[in-house]
């Protein structure tokens, strides 16, 4: 994102000239387009003309703030804050039975709420606003930041500024080495700490640090590629779900699903074709301890066909480990139980023998649901009739008298089922969509027992319930099977999400934690004829570790360019500059490298790479 914060080295560019330019890609701050001010008002031509230059000087001045860092900061919070309705509100495109009961119950907010389109937050006309111009803002910054970062790796680092003294790491030295015997030492150094560096005039200039720059602007592609993946998997998902029990298969097409949910750009079409038979599921549970009953393991083991005409292959699905066919993804949701029942009418006729799979309330599996005869059942007069029967069934039962019918244990140990016997309508024959768990009862006649009440029983393995009247029979077989619940996932974007999570992390990390600096060192030679060996840098912000990283080249290149003696002076010679503390370089520079400070005539004021006011490096 632009930078709209001038840096400090800005401000010394009128100092350093090039040097101090462009260490950053990022754009300056331009002003709000001024008014008349204190001109005067021009003619009708002129005005025209003045409001032409107003409206494009306003016009980048808006696509400055758009693309700056504050402004695509004040987006993402925007768009965190638009994702909050999103995950607290019911969603038309999650579940529309939740909306339509949220409306019910709340009819003063879901006018509200409906006109705000947070129902619909996601594909709401704010929110795509907000994910355009967060969209447009990373496009805008990045594009001209990539061609004048490249424009900077294909040029040079710039020459040494007049005055090195002005930087603030600074070192310097003497030595009786030629003046290019210095700088070829210097340039092979740099070189080979991965400099970027070339001789420019009377000094060496280097620069390093340019995966910084590579790294912020990774950081922003891979936003971009976030947002577009993100935005893919949104409008070309596909999600469903769908329970199978044991024995029993599914085919990836619409009407195979228990509920769907796609996509404003989805296509049917566009499911991908496979399908999977499940074979048996497998259950364990801790049978002991404070964690008695604790699922230890699930796992459900399919044979699946990857294609229409595909060949069989065996595969298990577990928990967080999903089976991958065909750019889908199946999870394993949740699972329970399918007591087998058998139900006869007045003559014994068998109208249903199946496996009815209930619906867990607790965690040891106590499931409830709904046993339905639509059709082939006759009463005993020969009349069509439904038969219905509200189920409870307990994989491991307490026994009577201990006061509760829910489950102890989530093994089937000791299965018991409970039913409770209607006959009548079942409200299927109007059209409208119903619960295959739930019983409606309105419509439905109870069957009685000799006390009056609803006619109920609990049934154990292989036991029957005998309907009066000759109305016909129950019976609970010795048989329970287990079912589990998938979901199917289709969403494109979710590799290309996470390339560019990768991406930005790695980024993000380089272009915090990577500084761009550049380095110069000068050797010329001095009116006495010993060479003078400047060295300096200058970073994008100060950092400690810019005078530590000179400090280690000056020493470095001491040893190529060591520090010259100076000169033997009579004792009855006055010299300029006499009453200052002055310091043999041997005494300072012989275990710490160069000398650092300024030069003053032929004498230094010496210090050991960490003393002086500003620093060994300045």
């Amino acid at each position: 994102m632009s930078e709209t914060t001038t840096d400090v080295r800005d401000t010394q560019e009128p100092e350093l000239g090039e040097a101090g330019a462009q260490l950053s890609t990022a754009p300056q701050e331009q002003a709000v387009p001024g008014s008349f001010g204190g001109m005067r008002a021009p003619g009708a031509r002129g005005l025209l003309a003045w409001t032409g230059r107003e409206a494009v000087g306003w016009a980048r001045w808006f696509w400055r703030q758009l693309t700056s860092m504050r402004v695509a900061l004040i987006l993402l919070f925007l768009l965190s804050l638009g994702a909050i309705p999103g995950s607290l509100i019911p969603q038309n495109s999650v579940d529309e039975l939740k909306v339509a009961d949220f409306k019910e119950r709340h009819d003063v907010l879901s006018p509200v709420y409906e006109k705000l389109q947070l129902f619909d937050v996601y594909s709401s006309v704010w929110f795509s606003a907000i994910y355009i111009l967060l969209f447009i803002s990373l496009i805008g910054c990045i594009v001209p930041r990539t061609w004048q970062f490249v424009g900077q790796l294909r040029g040079r680092p710039p020459g040494a500024p007049k005055r090195l003294t002005r930087l603030p790491a600074y070192t310097t030295w003497r030595t009786e080495a030629d003046p290019e015997q210095v700088r070829e030492a210097a340039l092979a150094m740099l070189k080979k700490r991965r400099f970027r560096a070339h001789i420019a005039g009377d000094a060496v200039a280097a620069e390093k640090g340019y995966l910084r720059e590579a790294g912020n602007l990774v950081f922003h592609v891979a936003l971009i590629v976030m947002l577009v993946a993100f935005a893919t998997g949104e409008l070309y998902k596909s999600e469903g779900g769908k329970l199978v029990v044991q024995g029993g298969g599914f085919a990836n097409t619409l009407t195979q699903y228990d509920d769907f949910r796609s996509g404003s750009l989805f296509n049917t079409d566009d499911l991908a074709p496979f399908s999977f038979t499940l074979d048996r599921f497998d259950a364990s549970y801790e049978r002991s301890g404070p964690q008695k009953g604790t699922p230890r393991e699930f796992k459900a083991h399919v044979t699946y066909t990857d294609g229409v005409d595909g060949p069989q292959k065996k595969a298990t699905i577990e928990v967080n480990e999903p089976l991958e066919v065909a750019d889908s993804k199946v999870y394993l949701i949740s699972h329970g139980y399918a007591p087998v029942v058998t139900v006869r009418d007045g003559k014994g006729k068998v109208v249903l023998h199946d496996a009815v799979p209930l619906l867990p309330v607790d965690n040891n599996v106590s499931s409830t649901g709904a046993i339905k005869v639509l059709d082939g059942y006759k009463d005993k007069n020969g009349k069509k009739d439904q038969l219905g029967f509200a189920a409870f069934f307990v994989p491991t039962y307490g026994g009577p008298g201990n006061g509760t019918m829910f489950s102890q244990f989530p093994a089937l140990d000791f299965p018991v089922l409970n039913v409770g016997a209607y006959h009548g309508s079942l409200g299927v024959d109007a059209g409208l969509p119903q619960n295959v768990y739930q019983l409606d009862t309105d419509k439905m006649t109870a069957f009685r027992d000799k006390d009056g009440g609803v006619l109920k029983k609990t049934l154990l393995p292989g036991e029957t319930l005998t309907l009066p009247d000759g109305a016909g029979s129950i019976t609970f077989e010795k048989e329970v099977k287990q079912w589990a619940s998938f979901q199917v996932t289709q969403q494109p974007g979710n590799g290309a999400a996470l390339i560019g999570a990768l991406a930005a992390i790695g980024g993000l990390a380089a272009s915090l934690f990577i500084q761009r600096r550049r380095v110069w060192v000068r050797a010329v030679r001095g009116e006495d004829g010993v060479t003078v060996v400047e060295m300096a840098g200058l970073g994008r912000s100060e950092s400690a570790k810019l005078p530590e990283e000179l400090a280690d080249l000056a020493v470095t290149l001491n040893a190529e360019a060591p520090i010259a003696p100076d000169p033997v002076v009579p004792a009855d010679v006055p010299v300029e500059g006499a009453e200052k503390s002055c310091a043999s370089p041997g005494d300072t520079a012989s275990d710490s490298g160069p000398a650092a400070g300024r030069t003053s005539g032929s004498n230094n004021t010496s210090a050991t790479p960490h003393e002086s006011s500003r620093g060994a490096m300045q």
